[in-house]
Formats: structure tokens, sequence, C-alpha cells
């Protein structure tokens, strides 16, 4: 086969957080003059988090709410849960994280993933980002510069349905030209990138640092280096 579109994941595949989300959000607040644990906000958003992505999946879109009411919402009610009520702090509170997050402030790329990009693009692949995040990643990956290694950006919100779902894999592989079987998917989750990626007819790759042995050894990618031996296998 001939491998013709690369598609990745991006939180924790190309980015992640520079700091632990409760130490972001414990410094905003002490801007503000508000005092609270890092810990007690790290474990709140957790579960403020899981929570609202289960009674309303993929940012409450089907439901009629915006990714940024979704979000606001999140971040307010990790603050109530860990001990700030007054509404009129909390608003501007969550409104300034919210708009902090679209930029490179709280964001970093992972080592080695700008070398890796670079390595695809010169075996010729076309690449694009499937992800389950919302409209402010383009922003984000033209802040951090990533933005130019890739022909489109497929978020959850736009897609309208989220990962696993096979419906993102199909929408994607429209928007590539492809067929499923000359595209492949890399990303750190399991379920939501490895297995659904195959599920959708792709070859994937899963990014993670411990070995496993529920997967062939070959479709796991433990340091950026081993990405392109992986891949001129596939291409050739």
């Amino acid at each position: 086969m001939r491998l013709k579109l690369l598609t990745w994941d991006v939180k924790d595949t190309l980015l992640r957080v520079r700091l632990p989300v409760g130490q972001q959000y414990q410094a905003e607040a002490k801007s503000r003059g508000i005092q609270v644990d890092s810990a007690s906000l790290e474990s709140s958003f957790r579960q403020v988090y899981r929570n609202h992505w289960r009674l309303f999946p993929n940012y409450g879109l089907s439901q009629g709410m915006t990714s940024h009411r979704w979000w606001l919402d999140v971040v307010s009610q990790t603050f109530r849960l860990s001990g700030v009520h007054d509404e009129k702090i909390l608003q501007p509170l969550a409104e300034k994280l919210y708009q902090d997050f679209y930029t490179n402030k709280y964001w970093e790329v992972l080592p080695g993933a700008r070398e890796a990009l670079k390595e695809c693009g010169e075996l010729g692949l076309k690449m694009a980002v499937i992800s389950n995040f919302d409209r402010r990643l383009e922003d984000i990956l033209q802040q951090v510069d990533l933005d130019r290694h890739f022909e489109f950006v497929l978020t959850s919100e736009s897609a309208g349905v989220a990962k696993p779902d096979l419906a993102i894999f199909h929408k994607a592989l429209k928007l590539g030209g492809v067929l499923p079987q000359y595209a492949a998917h890399i990303g750190d989750d399991f379920v939501n990138d490895y297995m659904a990626a195959r599920e959708a007819g792709m070859v994937s790759f899963l990014l993670q640092r411990h070995p496993r042995e529920d997967i062939p050894s070959d479709h796991l990618i433990q340091s950026f280096d081993q990405l392109i031996p992986r891949l001129q296998k596939v291409i050739e």
C-alpha cells in the first residue's frame, strides 16, 4: 500500500498544558486576590470535566450549548467545588481563563513533536488533525507554529461528533480525499485514537511511553524517533 494521509490527535500527542490545570487556575485566582488550593482545583476540575462531558457530550452542541458556554460552566463549577462561591468573581475569572487557553500561554509542544512533523512532511505525507477539541484549536496551533504542517484541522466541535464515533474519521477521510486503507492516525488514547481509527479502516499507532501487551509492538510508539520507521513500513 501507499500511505497518503496521516492524521494526528493533538492534546497529549502534540501539545500538553504547561502546568497542571489546578496550578494554572490557582495562579489566575491568586492574581485576583483569591486563595484556593491547587490540588483541590485539580481534583475538582477532573470531576467536573468528566461529569460535564457525560451530561453534555461534545460541548453540549446537540443540546443547544456552545463550547464557550460549556467551558465557562466547567471552570465556574470547578471553583465552586473548591470553595469559591462569589458569582461576581467567578464569571470574569472563568472568561479570563477561557481566553488565555486560546493562546500558547498555557500550552507547549511536546518534545520531539516538531521534528516528527517535519520528517513526516519530508516523506511526502499529507497531514491533518482529528481532535476532540473546541473551536480554539486552530488558533492555538497557529500560536505554537504547528498549523503550517496540516492541510486541515477537524475538531469535534466543527465535525459535530467526537471520537471514538467513527463519523469524525469518515469526515476526515472525505476532507482528505482518501480511502481509509491509505490513511493512518496517531494519538495517545487507546479507545478514541487507536481502536476507533482501526474500526474506521485506517492504520493507527498508539503514542504511549509504557509498553503494552494488548497491541502489536509495531503499532506502539514510545518516542517520536520510532514514528518514521513505523511509517516507512506502511508506506513501502
